[in-house]
């Protein structure tokens, strides 16, 4: 029985409204361990910080890889001043038009929240040229409600804390979703709930929740090699372009259309070329079971299965995408009929395919 909308906006609003940037993901794994440590033959967390769960299959020899990443894309304070108002500088890929008047979370290294908002010159003010640009993140600003740094440090912020969005998950209608950090959060709840759903399966399945994806892969490049496994899907969310002023062509992905299966991502396919039998094959049972689904050609961004395709000799890899709308910013968008269909996908996928079948796919001998 898959999870219902219900069940799942439950869980993307505990994951989602955790605090994780990145290398600070320890709110997030906290949820995820407590997901999956009933439902897994063991578990354990490693040097990085990554959460490991082995689900033994019943004819065990291939391994395979589900990922998603715990953090978020964030912010780091950099200066206070002595007016009591902070900078700060991206951590993982954030434009500054999705930063300025928002609110963030801050925290402390003694594990308090400071919340603060984003500042920058009024309009009221500013030069005509002024006003038709984005400012640059050396021009914002963060009001924390100090009027000194001895207030701040009251307060208990310091250079180095870390912040993110201070955003909580609401439904838009019946069965879409916005706030923060649905970027992965997203596939984190697809992972949990097909590990929790999973019956029969031949092969032993590692879900894998990474650390520091949104700053160069990091966390799944070292499950990876540690694991060694015979193929490897990613679960991350992907662009959906489907709102005005963009050309159909430039679309990416839709909402409500159904999980994206990758092709190809990174600029030029610096990212990710799909491995052509697993793609494939998710689409065989996509079709074989009338689960929607929808072709995924990326022009720019990748996701943990770029790390992992190229640990040790290689690993086959492939990754399944949530659309979703404004990412990066403090109002993603995704519709959940995406995330029970991917959830599907992904378990009908462990489910049918055969140990042999994965294992083959790291090669042959030439006789």
């Amino acid at each position: 029985m898959c999870a219902s909308h219900e069940e799942l906006f439950s869980l993307l609003k505990r994951l989602c409204e955790a605090w994780g940037p990145p290398g600070r993901e320890d709110s997030v794994r906290e949820i995820v361990i407590d997901e999956l440590r009933n439902y897994v033959d063991e578990i354990h967390v490693d040097s990085l910080g990554n959460v490991i769960a082995v689900k033994r299959g019943g004819r065990g020899g291939a391994k395979l890889v589900l990922a998603a990443h715990m953090d978020e894309v964030g912010f780091v304070v950099s200066h206070i001043d002595d007016k009591g108002f902070l900078r700060v500088l991206p951590v993982g890929g954030l434009h500054e038009r999705n930063v300025i008047s928002q609110r963030i979370a801050i925290r402390t290294r003694d594990g308090r929240i400071v919340r603060g908002v984003v500042g920058a010159k009024p309009p009221h003010v500013a030069k005509p040229e002024e006003a038709r640009q984005v400012p640059e993140f050396r021009e914002l600003f963060v009001d924390i409600g100090a009027s000194s740094r001895e207030e701040v440090e009251k307060l208990g912020v310091r250079v180095g804390d870390f912040a993110v969005f201070d955003r909580d998950l609401q439904l838009l209608g019946t069965k879409r979703v916005t706030g923060k950090a649905l970027d992965d959060r997203v596939g984190l709840a697809v992972m949990i709930s097909v590990v929790k759903e999973l019956e029969k399966h031949e092969v032993d399945l590692y879900a894998v929740a990474t650390v520091q994806e949104e700053v160069g892969l990091k966390g799944a490049r070292v499950a990876a090699y540690a694991i060694d496994p015979d193929a490897a899907i990613a679960l991350d969310v992907t662009i959906a372009l489907d709102v005005p002023g963009v050309g159909e062509h430039e679309y990416v992905t839709r909402l409500g259309r159904g999980p994206a299966i990758k092709v190809i991502d990174g600029r030029m396919g610096t990212g990710l070329i799909a491995n052509p039998k697993l793609f494939n094959k998710l689409i065989e049972i996509a079709e074989k079971h009338g689960i929607p689904y929808q072709v995924e050609v990326a022009p720019g961004g990748t996701t943990d299965a770029s790390a992992i395709n190229l640990t040790k000799r290689g690993v086959p890899a492939v990754t399944v995408s949530i659309p979703t709308r404004y990412l990066h910013s403090s109002v993603e968008v995704l519709d959940l009929d995406d995330v029970v269909n991917a959830v599907k996908l992904v378990k009908r996928f462990i489910e049918e395919v055969p140990s042999e079948w994965l294992a083959s796919l790291r090669g042959y001998r030439a006789k």
